[in-house]
């Protein structure tokens, strides 16, 4: 048995206080282990990758807004190896790096193999088996697959093996209605592919405000089918193609597609099955994630779980954030809590999409609807959004109105991702209070003005529905207060 001062059973946010740990104590010896290409997640398999597949996605909508402006632009040819060559060189070159200093490092035993505990604080890797009294969980997650009949023996895509694709498919169908779904839907559609995506839920990117995803059904199905409430049953093969049959939730109906690929984007579950942590004394939800307390540590003593392993939030910022906690925690012998009250997201697709802190039904509940009060404004209604053409497109904010606290932010538009920062800060202030945006000066005409102006637009529940219905973003009823 090999002795170690640490165990790190991941090579993603798990990793972000290496160096730290190393200069405060240069003679620590720590086992590193990934059976996975190292970086984490986010880097060889996630959001970088997609990110980097998205961007020119982009550029490709952006040029085909551009006859809005009496500008014509013929996109003659779309190099889809070359886009998906330039993700993986990158992507690649970062991996390389990562995996050098993990294995020039004096104070790292790098293990590049399967893990699975033993008994408490030991671990068996490959050949060898290790001991630590202090380990960090960080395994992140893999893709859910659905039970659709013949998936298996037909074959699919994941948001892990879409990575490797070299020639784009004249059509395809997505399995999946979030986050993951959208975004590829987008990616595929830009890139000349035709379309369809097939949602288990009766609304799309359910994670998000109803209004919000009502928009974003009705812009999204401008460049793709899209189908919401409707279930896949099965697959088959047809003439090299494949088959997909599906079935509306709600009144049984089924319907097929054909389409040259299959992309199963249904959502992401733990890895726990493979690490075996009830050897290890250390608990497991019903799905299986690592059950931690506000201190992100296990049921074992100095045994800490973060990121996607704990299953609180599937986010690569939010895994950064946790690996601080972590830190300080274990390492510093600290007392820090972990504080989810404004954990933003975005989602990018087109249009984009962002959000922070409490939806408008979980204030209500924790509030109550005469205490909260909801900021709108509209992209169109500043400079900035008329001279981009930008229609529909709006700002959402949730406060208390006793308060004045900003409890949530949501965005759909051209570059929410990157206005939901004016209100994450906020958030983040002892108060919460929206008075450094609405008491500093805004640059105009910038698009920046939506989100300042909606503070300025607050009105009651009641009043913004009002306005939802007038603007037609009222289809989920449910969704309504006192409904």
């Amino acid at each position: 048995m090999i002795n170690y001062d640490l165990i790190i059973i991941g090579t993603g946010s798990g990793m972000n206080f290496v160096n730290a740990i190393i200069d405060s104590n240069p003679e620590i010896k720590i086992a590193v282990i990934d059976k996975d290409a190292p970086g984490g997640i986010c880097l060889t398999r996630g959001c970088i990758p997609s990110k980097l597949l998205i961007y020119p996605a982009e550029l490709i909508r952006d040029i085909e807004s551009a006859e809005r402006f009496g500008i014509n632009v013929d996109i003659q040819n779309i190099d889809f190896k070359n886009i998906m060559d330039n993700m993986r060189d990158k992507i690649s070159s970062d991996i390389n790096m990562i995996r050098q200093g993990l294995s020039e490092s004096k104070n790292v035993d790098y293990y590049p193999e399967s893990a699975e505990f033993v008994e408490p604080y030991t671990m068996k890797v490959g050949n060898e088996t290790i001991y630590s009294d202090m380990i960090f969980i960080c395994t992140g997650s893999k893709p859910v697959i659905p039970p659709v009949k013949s998936l298996n023996e037909v074959g699919y895509l994941t948001s892990d093996t879409v990575l490797e694709m070299d020639n784009l498919p004249g059509s395809i169908a997505v399995i999946g209605g979030g986050y993951i779904a959208a975004e590829y839907g987008h990616f595929f559609s830009a890139m000349g592919s035709n379309v369809t995506l097939i949602g288990r839920n009766p609304q799309f990117v359910p994670e998000e405000e109803p209004e919000i995803s009502a928009l974003a059904t009705n812009k999204m199905s401008g460049y793709m089918n899209l189908y919401t409430n409707h279930e896949a049953v099965e697959v088959q093969n047809e003439d090299n193609k494949k088959k997909v049959i599906f079935k509306d939730r709600g009144s049984g109906e089924h319907k097929e597609i054909t389409v040259d690929d299959i992309l199963v984007a249904t959502g992401r579950g733990p890895n726990t099955d493979i690490l075996r942590p009830e050897k290890g004394g250390i608990e497991t939800d019903e799905k299986g994630w690592i059950k931690v307390d506000d201190h992100l540590e296990t049921s074992k003593p100095n045994v800490w779980a973060l990121g996607d392993a704990n299953g609180k939030y599937l986010l690569k910022h939010v895994a950064n954030y946790e690996s601080n906690v972590v830190y300080q925690n274990a390492i510093l012998n600290r007392n820090i809590e972990v504080d989810y009250h404004a954990v933003p997201h975005a989602v990018f697709s087109h249009p984009e999409i962002a959000s922070v802190g409490l939806k408008e039904k979980e204030a209500v509940e924790i509030y109550g609807e005469d205490n909260i009060i909801i900021g709108f404004y509209s992209y169109e209604e500043t400079a900035k959004g008329q001279a981009m053409k930008v229609q529909d497109d709006f700002v959402k904010i949730i406060m208390e109105y006793s308060s004045e606290k900003i409890l949530g932010a949501h965005i759909i538009g051209p570059y929410a991702s990157i206005l939901i920062h004016q209100i994450i800060p906020l958030m983040y202030t002892p108060d919460q209070s929206a008075a450094p945006i609405m008491d500093s000066m805004t640059i105009h005409p910038s698009l920046s003005e939506v989100v300042t102006n909606a503070f300025y637009f607050l009105m009651p529940v009641h009043h913004y529905h009002h306005i939802l219905e007038h603007l037609g973003l009222d289809e989920y009823t449910g969704y309504r207060t006192g409904q």
